[in-house]
């Protein structure tokens, strides 16, 4: 066939024709950190910015809605990072004697994509 001839759907030559399957993205997951009453703020502010590069301001602003929700997001990652540095937190806060709870969650989770 020419390259410039075009192809007739129309016309059927008894070749099946299969349609390229569509592709979603990966779902995306959030990294949660939970309340306590034992792990400090500033314990916290130390974790938001080694872990997830946050500046001082933005660890601490993530830190107060950890405190006054009961929840913060720390950041969106695919699905194998989110739970990856879930795990580096949890261990991270372990070896220092915190209780720190941190989770990877579906993106939406609780009805808020903060």
């Amino acid at each position: 066939m020419p390259p410039n001839e075009r192809v007739n759907p129309e016309r059927d030559d008894g070749l099946a024709i299969a349609e390229r399957p569509k592709t979603k993205k990966p779902r995306k997951y959030v990294v949660v950190f939970h309340n306590d009453d034992y792990t400090t703020m500033e314990f916290v502010v130390h974790v938001l910015m080694k872990f997830f590069h946050l500046d001082e301001t933005g660890a601490t602003s993530v830190m107060l809605n950890i405190h006054r929700k009961g929840y913060g997001v720390a950041g969106v990652y695919t699905r194998d990072i989110a739970e990856t540095k879930a795990s580096l937190v949890m261990d991270y806060a372990k070896e220092h004697g915190h209780p720190l709870k941190c989770t990877a969650e579906p993106e939406g989770f609780g009805g808020s994509d903060e």
